[in-house]
């Protein structure tokens, strides 16, 4: 059951920017200080494009090269996430979720065209999908930082401008939005983001 004083936290932004990392450390937090019984702590959303690519079978020389691929892509990924956050949403439990709603949006209008783009946020998944982050807690981990590696699978910046310009597309698209985020400074290690994270979830709980 979803305790009332625990946001939902969502941990975004482009590429190998340290979000998985966060999300794990975040993880291993709770786990450590959580009351079991009357305060299990969040659960984690692993990050659902993962699977999604392997069930579609579209590799990532296919995404660049198909726009219609591509756009197929993104758009399971959005009803995947949208499905994780229902179920929980539906159980009142609280998570961390390693991406969002928005991630493939961005990823849409990098790879497609704002239209395509434009299309996902006219959906009913991206509807219940922003609601969620308005009332939780976004953090945009930046661009920028020395994590940059290739799993071999998702889709990788060509270079380090590249790659602040898939930052400032989660930015605008945030900001367009009105949806309010905290920026996970490249120059933080892990430990300090942890507790930027919690000083954030602090801070919300004072408020409500």
């Amino acid at each position: 059951m979803r305790s009332q004083n625990q946001p939902n936290i969502f941990v975004i932004g482009t590429g190998s920017t340290g979000k998985t990392t966060l999300v794990m450390a975040l993880q291993d937090h709770y786990a450590n200080h959580a009351d079991t019984r009357h305060n299990p702590g969040p659960v984690v959303i692993q990050e659902v494009a993962r699977d999604v690519i392997r069930e579609l079978g579209i590799d990532r020389d296919l995404m660049v090269d198909s726009t219609q691929k591509c756009l197929e892509l993104q758009s399971a990924i959005l009803r995947a996430q949208h499905d994780a956050e229902m179920a929980l949403r539906i159980a009142q439990t609280a998570y961390i979720s390693d991406r969002s709603g928005l991630d493939p949006t961005a990823y849409t209008e990098l790879l497609v065209d704002k239209e395509a783009s434009s299309q996902l946020l006219r959906s009913h998944e991206w509807r219940v999908l922003e609601e969620n982050m308005r009332t939780g807690l976004v953090f945009l981990c930046e661009a920028g930082c020395t994590w940059l590696e290739d799993d071999g699978l998702r889709l990788m910046p060509k270079d380090e401008e590249d790659w602040h310009r898939f930052d400032r597309v989660f930015c605008n698209l945030l900001d367009a939005r009105d949806i309010a985020y905290h920026v996970v400074l490249r120059d933080m290690t892990v430990e300090d983001r942890v507790s930027f994270v919690l000083e954030g979830v602090r801070r919300w709980r004072a408020r409500v």
